[in-house]
């Protein structure tokens, strides 16, 4: 039976231009009274509908979380209200039964309750720190993408430069095609000139790839903007560097702890501190912490059948950098620690799943850390040491669980005799 915990408490319909606000007020019979109001998205507008939920001694307030309208609700809420931004599957309403008034009636009634599940919201400081960080990774894949139109203008003008050097914005590379677009006629000694280091191995290849070129007037022009456009990135992702270093220094102890974990380097734990913060008591427990980064698998059962339980789509930023960093952590040869685990799953379950797993196991560590402020000592650290002794101690209770499981199915099992 559903008990009301918060007899007086608001919920707000979000809107770019208004907000619908409700006051569900229950009295000791279980009666509940509600008061409507709408306010506009203006400054003076938020701070009058704060003074009026103030003024009606409402200390609660829960809102579905609508794009980026309603952080200038919570920026002006926030310190004088307890504000509850859900996720908006959690408060949708009945369609056909819908208007804003309703909306902002239904939320009250579901958060009087208390069956609202409030989503993370981190301290003000870690909000600038993962708003610089998401901006950072959304600059990072637009030069990903100007690197891949760069490659794609190199392959309709049949050069073939990507296949025989890794990187088309290197050195050796971007001096090949500022002499391909120079105009010059082509000269395969001079181009073999142009190589550095170790690209000078693959001389007759690069000029194998590039005879028979031919770059029209559209395409160079593509080539030129592409480049001049992924260097303009790549400045402003080092300024941004710059500002994220400036910005987390208050947590320079974290991130020398995180990166003393296999995988993980100070800018990585820059960054994943951006994302969960550093107080881990926010999470009831590290299960927790992996299911809302979205490395968990979900729970999917029907009628006594399980269906996918993929991991979920949580940690759209978050993820991927912890996936990055298991990466990393495998191919680490001072500390194979989490190799010796990526190598027992990949076995069973391959490279994906195993990766996943890692991956996990990281953000496992990071918040027993974080919460303890220990540096990272696990437990199992002697089993990478001696894999051999692993595997046999693994060997042996796989053998002990199949002997249980044959006895339990009413057989006898003789060991062999000694001779």
């Amino acid at each position: 039976m559903l008990h009301i915990v918060h007899h007086n408490c608001a919920g707000m319909d979000v809107h770019k231009k208004f907000i619908a606000v409700c006051i569900a007020t229950t009295d000791f019979k279980g009666v509940t009274t509600y008061k409507k109001k709408r306010f506009a998205t203006f400054n003076s507008d938020l701070i009058a509908c704060r003074d009026w939920l103030l003024r009606h001694n409402c200390p609660e307030v829960c809102m579905e979380s609508t794009g980026k309208y309603w952080i200038p609700i919570f920026n002006v809420l926030e310190g004088h209200l307890h504000v509850v931004v859900a996720n908006p599957k959690y408060v949708r309403a009945i369609k056909g039964q819908k208007t804003d008034d309703k909306d902002a009636m239904w939320i009250a009634d579901l958060f009087k309750f208390d069956i609202v599940p409030s989503s993370y919201i981190p301290v003000k400081q870690i909000r600038k720190l993962r708003e610089l960080f998401r901006y950072h990774y959304k600059l990072v894949n637009e030069r990903s993408s100007e690197k891949m139109r760069l490659q794609n203008a190199l392959t309709v003008s049949n050069i073939a430069l990507g296949s025989v050097l890794t990187d088309t914005f290197g050195k050796s590379a971007s001096s090949i095609i500022d002499y391909l677009l120079s105009g010059q006629d082509f000269d395969p000694e001079y181009c073999k000139k142009l190589l550095l280091r170790r690209a000078k191995d693959k001389a007759d290849d690069v000029v194998a790839s590039i005879i028979g070129y031919e770059i029209s007037n559209d395409q160079a022009i593509k080539m030129n903007l592409c480049r001049e456009h992924a260097d303009y990135l790549s400045s402003v992702i080092g300024r941004l560097d710059d500002a994220i270093v400036e910005l987390s220094k208050p947590y320079d102890e974290l991130v020398q702890l995180a990166s003393d974990v296999p995988g993980i380097t100070q800018t990585s734990a820059r960054y994943i501190i951006a994302e969960i913060g550093p107080d881990m008591t926010v999470f009831k427990s590290a299960k927790h912490l992996c299911s809302w980064a979205g490395l968990t698998p979900q729970n999917n059962e029907s009628a006594g059948k399980k269906k996918s339980c993929r991991i979920s789509r949580a940690g759209a930023y978050l993820k991927p950098l912890l996936v990055q960093c298991a990466l990393a952590s495998i191919k680490d040869k001072q500390n194979p620690y989490f190799r010796v685990k990526y190598d027992r799953i990949k076995k069973r379950r391959g490279h994906k799943r195993a990766i996943i797993a890692v991956a996990r196991m990281l953000l496992t560590c990071l918040y027993h850390m974080f919460l303890k402020k220990e540096a990272f000592q696990p437990s199992d650290i002697h089993y990478e040491e001696l894999p051999e002794q692993l595997l046999q101690k693994r060997k042996e209770q796989y053998i002990q669980q199949a002997i249980k499981l044959l006895e339990k199915e009413g057989m006898t099992v003789v060991p062999p005799s000694v001779a």
